[in-house]
Formats: C-alpha cells, sequence, structure tokens
C-alpha cells in the first residue's frame, strides 16, 4: 500500500472543496497501485502454501517480511517530509515494481520474501507520505471527513481486487493475476511520475536539503512528544497492544477461511470483497461522527466490534452457511470503517504538520518492532492449542485496549494551531 510540506500564504478554510483535482488525480493512482496489491495480499499465505510453505513456516514468513518495514520506515517518512510527498510516492513506486519480478518468478517460498523486501521500501516512502499528504490537505475541523472520504474511495481496492484476485487465480492461476496486477502498478507508476514532476514546477516547491543533522532534529522532536507521556504516547501505547495481537491471528484468516470453514479460494475472496464494502458503506459518515464528537467514539466502538466479528468467524461450527461468515466479515469492515479516519485524523493533530512524515513512519515502525514475533507465535499457537485460540486472544485484547482508548484519546490541543495551515508545497501553483 502507499500518502507535503507547506509554506504558502492562503489558509486552508472549511469553505474549500473537500476534493481538489489534485486529490483526485492523487486517489486514482492510488487505486490503481493497490488493485493488484489487494488482489494479491488476501490470498498471499495461500499463494505460499502453493508454494510449498506449511503454517509455521507462513507464519516465520510475515515475521521475516516486517523486519526491513522496521528499518525504512521513519526514514522514508523523513525523506517525505524533506523532498515533498509526491517525489516520494514516485521513488517507492519505481522501486515497487521490481518487486513484483520474484514475485511472479518465484518457485519456492522463501523468494516471496526478495519481493516482500522490495516491496518494504516501497511502503516505507509511500505509506507515511500518504497519511501525510491527505493531511496536508485538509483543516482540522473536517480533517476526520476527509480521511473518511478518500478513505472509502481507496476502498474500492478491498472491493473489487479480492474478488477479481480470486476468480483470476481459480481461472489463470497464482502467476497470471500476479501478471496483471503487475500491468496495474505500472500504469499508476507513470501518473505519479508525472504528478511529481509537476509539483516540482511549482513556486513555492522548496524541499529541504537532506541531511543527518535535519534528521536528528525531526527525529528529536518526535522523542519528546513520545516521552511526554500525551496523546501521542497513548496512541503509541494502545495501537502497539493491538497490532501485536492483530498480526498474530489475521496472518492466517484466509487459511483458517479454507481448512476450518472450509470455503473455496473464490469465496474468501469475495468475504473480502464484503469486508471492503461495508468499510466503504461506513467511512465517510464515520469521519463526520469523529470530527461531532471525537475520534476516541469511533476507536472505542470498532474495538468492540471486532471483537464479536472474531467471535462469528471463527467459534461458529464448522462449514456453517456461508451467510454466517459474510455476517462477521460485514462487522470487521464495519469495525475498521469507524476506526481508520478517526485514527489517521488522531495522529495528524497529534504532531506539527512539519512531522507529519516522520510520525506515520515512526507508528509504522514502532508498532511492527513490538508486533515482529506476532505470525510466529501465531503459528504456533495455532499448531499447539488450537486453531481458534489466536483469534481468541486478539477478541480478549481488543475488548482491554478500549478503557485506555476512551480516558487518554482526547485531543487538548491541535498541534496545526501552532503553524500556519497552508497549501502544500507539492501543490502546483498558477
Amino acid at each position: 500500500m502507499e500518502t507535503d510540506p507547506h509554506h504558502a500564504t492562503t489558509p486552508i478554510t472549511k469553505k474549500a472543496p473537500l476534493l481538489t483535482p489534485l486529490l483526485l488525480m492523487f486517489m486514482f493512482a492510488m487505486i490503481l497501485a493497490n488493485l493488484g496489491g489487494n488482489m494479491y495480499g488476501p490470498l498471499e499465505a495461500l499463494y505460499l502454501k502453493q508454494l510449498g510453505a506449511g503454517i509455521s513456516q507462513i507464519g516465520l514468513f510475515y515475521t521475516l517480511s516486517q523486519i526491513i518495514p522496521l528499518l525504512l520506515q521513519i526514514l522514508g517518512g523523513w525523506l517525505s517530509d524533506s523532498i515533498g510527498r509526491l517525489r516520494a510516492i514516485a521513488i517507492g513506486s519505481v522501486v515497487g515494481i521490481f518487486g513484483y519480478i520474484p514475485l511472479i518468478l518465484a518457485n519456492r517460498w522463501e523468494w516471496v520474501l526478495l519481493a516482500s523486501a522490495l516491496n518494504a521500501v516501497t511502503r516505507s516512502l509511500i505509506g507515511p507520505s500518504f497519511d501525510a499528504f491527505i493531511a496536508d490537505h485538509s483543516a482540522p475541523e473536517n480533517r476526520a471527513r476527509l480521511f473518511g472520504v478518500t478513505q472509502t474511495l481507496f476502498a474500492i481496492v478491498s472491493v473489487v481486487g479480492p474478488v477479481l484476485g480470486g476468480y483470476l487465480v481459480e481461472g489463470i492461476n497464482f502467476k497470471g493475476m500476479l501478471m496483471v496486477a503487475a500491468g496495474l502498478y505500472i500504469l499508476a507508476t507513470i501518473l505519479r511520475l508525472g504528478m511529481a514532476r509537476e509539483a516540482a514546477k511549482g513556486a513555492d516547491f522548496k524541499p529541504v536539503p537532506l541531511s543527518l543533522t535535519g534528521l536528528k532534529q525531526n527525529l528529536g522532536a518526535i522523542l519528546s512528544l513520545i516521552v511526554a507521556g500525551g496523546l501521542f504516547t497513548w496512541i503509541l501505547v494502545t495501537d502497539g497492544v493491538r497490532d501485536i495481537f492483530f498480526n498474530m491471528s489475521f496472518s492466517f484468516l484466509s487459511v483458517f477461511m479454507e481448512e476450518i470453514a472450509g470455503l473455496t479460494i473464490g469465496q474468501i475472496g469475495v468475504m473480502n470483497s464484503v469486508f471492503g464494502i461495508a468499510m466503504m458503506v461506513v467511512m465517510i459518515p464515520a469521519g463526520h461522527l469523529a470530527d461531532r464528537v471525537g475520534e476516541r467514539v469511533n476507536i472505542a466502538i470498532s474495538f468492540v466490534l471486532m471483537a464479536i466479528s472474531l467471535g462469528i468467524m471463527v467459534y461458529v461450527p464448522p462449514a456453517s452457511p456461508v451467510w454466517v461468515y459474510t455476517l462477521g466479515w460485514v462487522i470487521a469492515g464495519v469495525a475498521s470503517g469507524l476506526a481508520s479516519p478517526a485514527y489517521q485524523s488522531l495522529i495528524s493533530k497529534a504532531v506539527p504538520a512539519r512531522l507529519r512524515g516522520v510520525a506515520f513512519g515512526l507508528f509504522s515502525t514502532s508498532l511492527g518492532l513490538v508486533s515482529l514475533p506476532a505470525p510466529w507465535i501465531g503459528g504456533f499457537l495455532w499448531e499447539k492449542v488450537n486453531p481458534q485460540f489466536p483469534f481468541l486472544l486478539t477478541a480478549l485484547a481488543s475488548l482491554v485496549v478500549i478503557l485506555p482508548v476512551w480516558l487518554k484519546f482526547k485531543v487538548e490541543r491541535n498541534l496545526d494551531e501552532e503553524e500556519a495551515v497552508t497549501p502544500p508545497q507539492d501543490a502546483p501553483q498558477g
């Protein structure tokens, strides 16, 4: 998956269009790039299985594949803050093209690790830039709403991708599906290179020279926010707990659906699309809700719903009617749709605009670090206890985390107010 600083003169106001032409083109390129990723991503564990990996090896793969992003996410966020969001995304996209080569040519599951390493570079540049780009193009009072709208558009890939991927695998095999996905990604990269080139022509485009001093200053500013014990600290702590348990179980959900629930690969693709549809339906009203009553309401409700969805999907009798599993996926989609714009809005308000890239990169890094062994642990628990046990622990963790979310997720001061909110560097001028 794949998200500009900020010095000019005209304030962003509520009356400004929520979706500018630049944002629409940005989202179109994001959808193209990630459509292929969502054709493959939900089925990745099955591809690894087809290439000879067992349950413990799949867990090991997901653990190892998280190591490189840990090393690169903060660096990618700093590059985004320094050279501009669109330029960072364009560079990441070029690297992403090469990630498809070992993925398509792999004849053993170990080769997929090389593709994962290249994709880690891509995600490290694009992930922090995507979230920061959206935040940079919004005012604080409608930020969750804009995240809701853009993530609803982005969720198209969660609806179309899994179904298309599932049926392409059944029709022409995994390799053929991956070739189609690579073609879509190449087209998206061409668009992104064009956007970055146009952005560089803007009069206000002023990339910051890259230096170790600049990196140290940004990291020092973020570190002070971490140790302050405020909102930023608690987002890191609670999201870390969530990420550990989610990675421990969701890495194996497609395998669980096939081996325990008895669904076909095509049906698993449909379930993932149902999840995406539910998420799309919810995210725009969820953004409105977060702007009106606060992000913590969305996030707390989402944890309750996620626990309920896991109970339905995992603890119904094996080979239950398909509609039962569909209900579980729908509730999970609603939970994700509630939380997603709220989390992104909350993180962006907890840091100054000039540090957003580093902040989003730090979240990915810190969460990945604490959850690094989680897939391996999940595979161990699957084999040594039972397949349902990792999912049970995830449901319980979701309920426990609600208390700190409700008590600590309060925006006491908006750091946007410490800087002029102005059109980003990457926006073409004139």
